[in-house]
């Protein structure tokens, strides 16, 4: 299949990693903020499909790859066929599941490929366990994990946070502890980092920064960076209720 193989060897560990990285937001893309052009494609009346991200950080549903055996990895095969038969979000965490062994799959075939010792291999997997997974990311999971973390420090800010719609660093809450006078301002940066930085975009799946603009789907409860779903911080204040792609993919007429 054209594009389907790897376009490029990498042949470091923080190569391989990068093409991971590559390889997932694209799939993150078709899964969350593409879903509704994803669905389109899965139809079940086609033959056994495959969705494929790529280094480009694009996706691609198509057949699996002809050669035997394949150039790389294949990903999940007939995705498409179990696309009626189940709920959509259950669908969608079907289809991140075996994305997420697939990605796995694809770099350590490479690891494999190019000799990459004990401990490249395990200074992949950690550097890989780091980003939260396809299917924490699509079902709200790493949020909720997050949430549980830090659920004690965020009690008392629940009603002011609840009214917050959108998040930037003029508005993000921060909170403070008692500290010595001259770490006043490298201890509040620091407080607001351990406050938000495990707070995952739930398109792309990174970490919050205080200087990107975030908006949270009223529905799901997800944050979202601004740039992920297309909204800017003008048009957010005209949104009454803000539904995120993948909530809003969930009203459509069912056939």
């Amino acid at each position: 299949m054209e594009g389907g193989g790897a376009q490029n060897n990498p042949r470091t560990v923080e190569e391989v990693f990068r093409d991971f990285k590559g390889r997932r937001a694209g799939m993150i893309k078709a899964l969350t903020t593409d879903v509704e052009e994803f669905y389109q494609q899965c139809d079940p009346e086609k033959e056994n499909l495959c969705l494929y991200g790529f280094p480009s950080e694009q996706w691609e549903v198509n057949l699996p790859a002809e050669e035997v055996p394949p150039e790389l990895p294949e990903p999940a095969l007939g995705i498409n066929f179990a696309r009626d038969g189940m709920q959509d979000k259950d669908w969608l965490s079907l289809v991140a599941v075996h994305s997420d062994a697939w990605l796995l799959a694809v770099a350590f075939y490479f690891g494999a490929r190019f000799g990459f010792d004990k401990a490249d291999r395990k200074r992949l997997f950690n550097m890989i366990n780091e980003l939260p997974s396809l299917f924490e990311v699509v079902t709200g999971a790493a949020k909720k994990q997050v949430k549980e973390k830090s659920s004690v420090s965020n009690h008392s800010s629940n009603k002011s946070k609840s009214h917050s719609k959108v998040r930037g660093s003029e508005s993000h809450t921060k909170y403070s502890k008692p500290m010595q006078p001259k770490d006043e301002d490298e201890g509040m940066d620091e407080e607001e980092e351990d406050e938000h930085g495990d707070t995952l975009c739930g398109a792309c799946g990174e970490n919050y920064a205080s200087d990107e603009f975030w908006i949270c789907c009223d529905i799901c409860e997800k944050w979202f960076h601004g740039k992920c779903v297309k909204i800017t911080p003008a048009r957010a204040e005209h949104i009454k209720q803000y539904k995120c792609p993948s909530c809003s993919s969930n009203k459509r007429a069912r056939p």
